[in-house]
């Protein structure tokens, strides 16, 4: 009996790279042993995305696709096509082509010589850009800091899963997903194999500043509680810091040392102010995962599907 082997791509706005992408896949795969499925997850799209998909099933029974009923987001869309696979084993990888689809061999690879986990971490090229590369390194240096596990730097939403771990990886039911950090925290038998970016083919990328900030927000409140002990422990040296002041203030009032003015009293509250807002802040990020998580609302919502 072949194993079934389930490719999930994501896919947002991807115009110009459904159909290149699925005919490297079908290329790579053309020849395997493995009864493969083509799973596109169409995660709110503004454009024919979703017409391309359902062209390419029309003429191959093989792709399957699950179109969401707006744009719940990259991980939301994984989870979707992650719940939705009754497969052995699992390829996850985005559908821009800068996951090459010719490192599927090697992951099947790895599988087959009994790894039930295969990440991937890129390893960054001069094109990628000197911000975004030097950015996306003090990411994985504080996240593995700050964290109870360790990231590769570089790591990637490319992967394989299987057996037990697709089975427990279902199970999870955070609302903030960061798969890369679930993945590795899990366990089992895992390597992790580098690969060297793919050009986008076609379009822009969905990550924005804006999203890449609050992505690594997600991921180092997902798996620590560090930043809390921070906030409680500065809290605590400025409070030792202010009770040292008062002698000072003793022997200046009774020596007549004293500084009369605002300057140094408005610097102080200013200080402390923020101090407070940035301690409060910290809390407030922790509260609102708890607010969201208590409201129980679905990950995503399916419109439509194939399967």
């Amino acid at each position: 009996m072949q194993t079934k082997l389930e490719i999930i791509l994501p896919a947002h706005n991807e115009h110009g790279n459904v159909m290149p992408i699925y005919d490297e896949i079908k290329q790579v795969l053309g020849n395997t042993n493995y009864d493969y499925t083509v799973l596109f997850v169409e995660d709110g799209s503004t454009d024919d995305t979703l017409l391309q998909i359902k062209e390419i099933a029309k003429q191959d029974s093989k792709v399957k696709y699950i179109q969401l009923s707006r744009n719940f987001g990259h991980q939301n869309a994984i989870k979707a096509g992650l719940d939705a696979s009754t497969a052995d084993v699992i390829i996850m990888m985005d559908c821009d082509l800068q996951h090459p689809p010719y490192l599927i061999n090697e992951l099947l690879k790895q599988y087959e010589l009994g790894y039930d986990i295969v990440r991937t971490h890129r390893v960054e090229n001069e094109t990628s850009g000197y911000f975004k590369r030097k950015t996306s390194n003090l990411f994985y240096k504080i996240l593995n800091q700050l964290s109870d596990i360790t990231l590769e730097q570089g790591s990637a939403d490319f992967r394989l899963i299987s057996g037990n771990a697709i089975t427990q990886l279902k199970s999870f039911n955070e609302f903030e997903l960061f798969y890369r950090g679930l993945i590795k925290w899990m366990g089992f038998k895992q390597i992790s194999i580098e690969y060297h970016p793919e050009d986008r083919l076609s379009g822009k990328t969905k990550y924005t500043i804006k999203k890449m900030v609050s992505f690594g927000l997600n991921g180092f409140t997902s798996f620590s509680t560090k930043p809390l002990y921070f906030a409680a422990y500065l809290g605590l040296i400025f409070s030792i810091l202010s009770v040292m002041y008062i002698p000072y203030i003793i022997y200046a009032f009774y020596t007549g040392t004293e500084v009369r003015g605002w300057a140094s009293v408005i610097v102080t509250v200013v200080f402390f102010g923020g101090l407070n807002l940035m301690i409060l802040g910290i809390i407030g990020v922790y509260l609102s995962k708890l607010f969201s998580q208590s409201k129980s609302r679905p990950h995503y919502i399916i419109k439509e599907s194939n399967l």
